[in-house]
């Protein structure tokens, strides 16, 4: 079990928080649901008895309550001087996220996690403060804000990962970038950014769950003798690749959705910088996936000893498979 049964009440709590700050008519509605996913998510954090987690959560709860802070201020603020409020409650929801250039606590805290906590943090924390943003890029200050923290969170997120041997701290530099891209589909379309959401979020716990299965948090955790097998080294680039977005796999369609919307409204230059970002991140995903590979048995047979991944975790069969979907969509371009 990913949580003591307990622990079950502070994770629907925190999914209450969510969607009362999604409904929410007001800033003070959306603060308050904010504050309860923030306080239903430290007691997830700190499940086991532990210093290094107590201080992960510490360090939390303080970013996050920063947060909140400059967001009830900016919200009564916009009374008076709108554009200056809105621009606060904008800072103070990238903070929330996250994004570049307020990226610097992300890592930091993934790096103290555990892998369900990482899934949690990297999806369910960041879909109420997305959507808020969605809600707020209307005006056109705004909208160039949040295109330069998108180019921004590429580059952090493609560079930061860079010879990087955690886990963690890829996965956490992973999402920046993956960020940059929900940022700039936030901009271009409501609909686009959530299949984006959904998409990431599918391809993300088809990693953790891995990753938490076979306990796996640095790059040498790969190379133990129960994750150095075939099937596993397969099922493993798969999920990589498709996080990359590298097609056909399920991660490339909602860039390529997204790269047809930029080149069509003339985005060229933030285009660019989204495909390097990629490209880079790329690079580091094959740091991972190619001695894995080369480290497996060198004829690619299907035996007995591999075969207690589909006869014990098929779930590991299952996830792999969803990142295949992308193989199908040229078929059905065919048939329309």
């Amino acid at each position: 079990m990913l949580f003591p049964l307990s622990y079950w009440l502070f994770f629907t709590t925190l999914i209450l928080g969510s969607i009362l700050t999604i409904s929410s008519p007001s800033w003070f509605g959306a603060w308050i649901g904010l504050e309860l996913n923030l306080m239903s998510f430290i007691p997830l954090i700190t499940i086991k008895t532990s210093a290094y987690f107590s201080e992960t959560a510490l360090k939390y709860f303080l970013i996050q309550a920063l947060g909140s802070t400059l967001l009830i201020t900016s919200s009564f603020m916009s009374m008076h001087a709108p554009l200056f409020g809105m621009m606060l409650i904008l800072f103070s929801l990238l903070l929330k996220v996250g994004s570049a250039p307020f990226h610097f606590w992300f890592p930091h805290i993934m790096e103290g996690l555990q892998w369900p906590q990482i899934f949690i943090l990297s999806t369910i924390q960041k879909l109420a403060p997305l959507i808020l943003l969605s809600y707020l890029s209307k005006t056109y200050i705004i909208i160039k804000v949040l295109l330069l923290s998108s180019i921004l969170s590429a580059m952090v997120g493609a560079l930061g990962g860079l010879n990087l041997s955690s886990l963690r701290k890829i996965i956490a530099f992973s999402s920046i970038n993956h960020l940059s891209w929900m940022l700039m589909a936030i901009i271009m379309s409501d609909s686009l950014w959530f299949m984006y959401f959904t998409i990431y979020s599918v391809i993300l716990v088809s990693i953790t769950s891995m990753f938490h299965k076979f306990k796996s948090f640095t790059l040498s955790d790969l190379f133990k003798p129960n994750t150095n097998q075939t099937l596993f080294s397969i099922f493993f680039a798969c999920n990589l690749f498709s996080l990359s977005g590298l097609p056909p796999f399920l991660g490339f369609i909602p860039k390529w959705l997204l790269i047809q919307m930029l080149a069509d409204s003339k985005l060229f230059i933030p285009l660019l910088f989204l495909l390097l970002a990629t490209l880079i991140t790329l690079y580091f995903y094959l740091r991972i996936i190619l001695p894995q590979i080369l480290l497996t048995t060198s004829t690619m047979n299907f035996s007995l000893q591999n075969s207690y991944l589909i006869t014990k975790h098929p779930f590991f069969l299952m996830q792999t498979s969803i990142n295949l979907i992308g193989l199908i969509i040229p078929i059905y371009f065919i048939l329309i």
